[in-house]
């Protein structure tokens, strides 16, 4: 999967543009959390190549960009959770789901 990494507060802006072309998940991951790793294998193991001509893919990584999920959050008017994925279309979050509730299925649905 090629992810994009979401590292900076401007990112935010970029992907709610980005998100009026086509939709854009963010994969909020904390690299310290079992369950996190879990749900980002249940979803990595499904994803296809050609998904990324469906969904922009980002990663933000929690343990080094806390701030900035604190800021996605706020920006889309979604508590924080983690794991969790977030569907942007149209600058809205359209899916959102945290745990054992991240399914590839429910989210390619969607977009």
């Amino acid at each position: 999967m090629n992810w994009k990494k979401l590292t900076n507060a401007e990112q935010i802006q970029e992907i709610k543009l980005l998100s009026e072309e086509k939709p854009v998940m963010i994969f909020k991951h904390s690299t310290r959390c079992s369950i996190s790793s879990m749900s980002l294998d249940r979803l990595l193991r499904k994803w296809k190549d050609s998904d990324a001509e469906k969904v922009e893919p980002y990663y933000l990584d929690l343990i080094a960009g806390r701030e900035i999920s604190d800021l996605v959050a706020k920006e889309f008017r979604v508590p924080h959770q983690s794991p969790q994925v977030l569907l942007i279309k149209n600058g809205d979050v359209i899916y959102d789901n945290s745990h054992f509730g991240i399914s590839y299925a429910d989210l390619m649905g969607k977009v």
